[in-house]
């Protein structure tokens, strides 16, 4: 079983003000696959970084569970501590006890349930997590560009442009999508036609694409 590390954050009074941390901590330090389990103002501070550093040293952690906030804000930098200490960066999860549970949340008992919820969540996730590891593979410098509106169109020309080969394919019998449909476009007012027909001049005669329609 792997040993697991669980790292509470307050985020200031963000998280606290709303979720009991003391005591989230003291009902999670026995829970099964759990062999350390700390909370710290801020998990994202240095010293929160190197607080779990030092537990995955001396307690021999193997797997990392930070209940914060959304790791789409932390989550690549608890993976460089995670790194660092010697760890696959995919030995970690975040459990996203802000935004999902104390944003949302007034009363104190509530919040606190949830979030002791999302972390067993977390936990368990965890146990099952596999060390993953980046592999390169040959890729095929050619874009293929589905619909001919005039978001595939600018697409089509952008990559172009940049030297790629595009493959556009449009189920109509001809490009220009809706906008071909529009009397006026924003801001300026002027005709779609006046926007649209160079556009797609240019995309017919581009070297570096292939149009095909009716596919």
């Amino acid at each position: 079983m792997k040993r697991i590390g669980v790292f509470i954050c307050h985020c200031g009074i963000n998280i606290k003000d709303t979720v009991d941390v003391e005591r989230l901590t003291q009902e999670l330090e026995d829970y099964p696959g759990v062999a350390y389990i700390e909370n710290y103002m801020f998990m994202c501070s240095d010293p929160g970084q190197n607080t779990i550093k030092n537990a995955i040293r001396e307690h021999k952690l193997d797997g990392i569970v930070v209940a914060a906030c959304s790791p789409t804000l932390h989550e690549s930098t608890f993976q460089t501590v995670l790194k660092e200490s010697n760890l696959n960066e995919f030995q970690l999860e975040i459990a996203n006890i802000r935004e999902q549970c104390s944003w949302v949340h007034n009363d104190i008992e509530q919040g606190t349930h949830k979030a002791r919820l999302i972390i067993k969540t977390a936990i368990e996730k965890l146990k099952l997590n596999e060390s993953l590891y980046p592999v390169s593979a040959p890729v095929t410098k050619k874009a293929l560009v589905i619909g001919g509106g005039i978001s595939g169109i600018q697409a089509a020309l952008d990559i172009a442009d940049g030297g790629y080969q595009v493959v556009m394919v449009e189920k109509k019998p001809s490009i220009g999508g809706h906008m071909i449909q529009l009397s006026e476009t924003f801001p300026t007012l002027d005709c779609s036609q006046c926007i649209l027909t160079p556009k797609m001049v240019a995309l017919s005669k581009h070297k570096n694409i292939k149009l095909y329609v009716n596919s």
